[in-house]
C-alpha cells in the first residue's frame, strides 16, 4: 500500500515563510535524510484558496512511500528536517499521513 505524508503550512496574520530558504536548503535536508525511503516528493506553493480567495497555506509538501516500513524509516531519519523548520517559518505545520487511493 502506498502511503503519503503531507506537511501543510497554514497562513496566519502572525506568521511568515521564507520560500528561498525552503527551496534552497530545507528541501535538500529532506532529500538527504528522508529521500532514500520515499518514492516521490512534490512541493506546492499556495496561490489561491478558490476563486477570488487568498491561499490558506504557504505550501504543501507531499512525500509518497511504498510501505509503512519506509514511512517509519523516513520519520526516524527526519530529526534534522524537523529541527530546521524554525529557520524558514514560524507557522505551526500540520501533518497528514494517508493511504494513496489514486
Amino acid at each position: 500500500m502506498t502511503l503519503a505524508l503531507q506537511v501543510l503550512y497554514p497562513i496566519t496574520d502572525q506568521t511568515h515563510f521564507d520560500y528561498d530558504y525552503y527551496m534552497s536548503t530545507h528541501k535538500d535536508l529532506v532529500t538527504e535524510h528522508m529521500g532514500p525511503h520515499c518514492d516521490s516528493m512534490m512541493i506546492t506553493k499556495g496561490l489561491a484558496g478558490g476563486p477570488d480567495a487568498p491561499p490558506g497555506y504557504y505550501a504543501i509538501f507531499t512525500i509518497t512511500f511504498p510501505s509503512k516500513d519506509a514511512l517509519d524509516a523516513a520519520m526516524a531519519a527526519g530529526g534534522p528536517v524537523i529541527g530546521d523548520i524554525p529557520n524558514y517559518t514560524n507557522t505551526q505545520p500540520h501533518m497528514l499521513v494517508g493511504e494513496v487511493l489514486a
